[in-house]
């Protein structure tokens, strides 16, 4: 076995990793969202910074792989490469702050981002203005900034690209698209910044199983006429992942 390989299997929290991993999965299985605020400030209280985005990315780029053509056929690829052109610009920034946090700044970053979100949520803010060309850019350049900085490039693209005049199958065509693209430059810009981590890129393979089973399990579960319990459901566990993640609990998930 590559020692990497070996290194990564021995990794303190592989458990709490996984049922994280699980739990987030069968999150987003019901209610659609949620992979990232349950899994990273879980994964932080037992991974630095850098190897907690490598293991949700690597593990979550595997998930979209079946349904990629489709979505190549109907979204707006000129849209899709203005996101992507101002994600270029700013995701090395991300990334080279990203590597330079101290552990403990990135939980309280990460679980006080979580929790952000998670008020946007429960007030249902959605931006309502024009989203112009040039807008789309700067939504690219904002996602790409937050992807590399913490791991978190779907909520401003969520929250701000949904309001463009396209119809919801382009929409969610060009979200879908640009997500696993990210994934592409993320990985990029760690590599040419040197801090690729091969272990916890081996750890993310490793969360692709539990992922794929609480995909599976939450697709299951998910009936239609409850969709509100599914999203309060989801609302509880991003807060308890949130809270649980701040370090002055300080007791440790190993």
């Amino acid at each position: 076995m590559p020692e990497t390989l070996l290194a990564a299997l021995e990794t303190p929290g592989l458990w709490w990793l996984a049922a994280a991993s699980f739990v987030a999965a069968v999150v987003r299985g019901f209610s659609g969202f949620g992979t990232a605020l349950v899994f990273l400030p879980a994964a932080a209280q037992v991974l630095p910074p850098v190897w907690a985005v490598i293991v949700l990315t690597v593990m979550d780029a595997f998930g979209p792989l079946p349904i990629l053509p489709r979505a190549w056929r109907a979204c707006h690829r000129n849209d899709l490469r203005r996101l992507l052109i101002g994600t270029v610009i700013t995701v090395p920034i991300g990334v080279l702050i990203l590597r330079h946090t101290d552990p403990d700044i990135y939980r309280y970053g990460i679980s006080t981002l979580a929790l952000l979100m998670l008020a946007i949520l429960l007030s249902g803010f959605r931006y309502s203005g024009d989203v112009s060309r040039p807008m789309v850019y700067g939504i690219g350049g904002g996602a790409g900034f937050m992807g590399g900085v913490a791991g978190l490039p779907g909520p401003v693209v969520i929250l701000f690209y949904m309001a463009s005049r396209h119809g919801p199958e382009v929409i969610r065509a060009n979200t879908l698209l640009y997500l696993w693209a990210f994934d592409i430059l993320f990985f990029t810009a760690l590599i040419l910044q040197g801090g690729f981590v091969g272990i916890a890129a081996w750890i993310g393979l490793f969360m692709v199983v539990p992922t794929f089973i609480g995909n599976l399990i939450g697709t299951a579960i998910f009936n239609p006429d409850r969709e509100r319990l599914y999203r309060n459901a989801a609302y509880v566990i991003i807060a308890a992942s949130a809270i649980s993640g701040l370090p002055f609990w300080n007791t440790g998930a190993h």
